[in-house]
């Protein structure tokens, strides 16, 4: 079993990693980038759902479960919403009609 301590670890690296990432990057390239990464976030939905699964199938506490309850209801905000921004602001491109 993974330490807890290491999975933190991981996390605060990663959070860290991409905020330097992010912050070099161009603002013309946020739009594109940013339906590349909600199509992406679907990924995140798959492992909270396979989490999830695992916690309710091997009985692990109740906290492991709302935990991963929470994931795959984050995960879906992140994508939804970031489908509506990133068609809000590609309509912003497109030529009106008089």
């Amino acid at each position: 079993m993974i330490h807890p301590l290491i999975l933190v670890a991981v996390f605060v690296v990663c959070a860290v990693l991409g905020y330097f990432i992010i912050r070099n990057v161009p603002s013309l390239l946020h739009t594109p980038l940013m339906s590349g990464m909600n199509a992406l976030s679907g990924v995140t939905i798959v492992g909270a759902l396979s989490a999830t699964g695992i916690a309710l199938l091997s009985h692990c506490g109740w906290l492991s479960q709302v935990a991963g309850c929470l994931a795959i209801v984050l995960a879906a905000v992140n994508v939804f919403g970031g489908f509506g921004v990133t068609h809000r602001m590609l309509m912003m491109f497109k030529k009106k009609r008089h």
